[in-house]
Formats: C-alpha cells, structure tokens, sequence
C-alpha cells in the first residue's frame, strides 16, 4: 500500500516561488505515474502536473506550463513540484496522487492513492 505526504505549502506574494514534495512510502513500481491536482475553493479538483516514475516523462496543464517543474528522485522516493512565478490564481490545496496502473492520464479519478494535501496561498 503506497502512502503519500505531501508538504512545502505557505503564504508567498505575488511572483515569488514555493517547492512541494510528496514522499511515498511503501514499494513502488516502474509503471507508475505520479500526479499533482490542485482544488481551490469552490471549484472542482484540476490536474496540475505528472510525470512517469521510471522514465521521467512530464505533462503539463497549459495553466502552469513554463511556470512549474514536476521531478522525481526514485532512490528517495520523493516528487517535487517546484513552483515559479506564482500568480493568485495558482492559490489552492495541493495533492500529490498516484496512479498505480500507469495510464498517465489527466483525469483524477485513475489516480488511485492521494495524500491529504498541502495549501498554497498567493498573496496579491
């Protein structure tokens, strides 16, 4: 059973930048695919990033594209999502998920692990 936990939230203004990690615990498997969401208030859960465990592979939502760096460190077992140039509009709770099958899609409901989350606040 893959557990996540995720952190690196906080208060930044307008332009600045926050790193996130999600550490998982338990085996992990060259198919995976590992995911940030975000939900900000009010408003259903969006893709935010993902990338491939075993190959690196990266997408993007056009949103934070140029902005945002998803990375993974297999033998710590951690994803980062290194967040630049933050806008208010990027404001939300941020998940790190899990899809175990290895679709790689941008839909949530095929991710099938989540952590409990980390909030981001962009002042403006």
């Amino acid at each position: 059973q893959v557990q996540l936990v995720e952190s690196g939230g906080g208060l930044v203004q307008t332009g600045g930048s926050l790193r996130l990690s999600c550490a998982l615990s338990g085996r992990t498997f060259s198919n995976y695919v590992m995911g940030w969401f975000r939900q900000a208030a009010g408003k259903e859960r969006e893709f935010v990033a993902s990338i491939n465990w075993s190959g690196g592979g990266t997408s993007y939502a056009n949103s934070v594209k140029d902005r945002f760096a998803i990375s993974r460190d297999i033998a710590k077992n951690t994803v980062w999502l290194q967040m630049n140039s933050l806008k208010p509009e990027d404001t939300a709770v941020y998940y790190c998920a899990v899809d175990r099958r290895g679709l790689g899609t941008r839909l949530s409901r095929f991710y099938d692990a989540w952590g409990q989350g980390t909030q981001v606040t962009v002042s403006s």
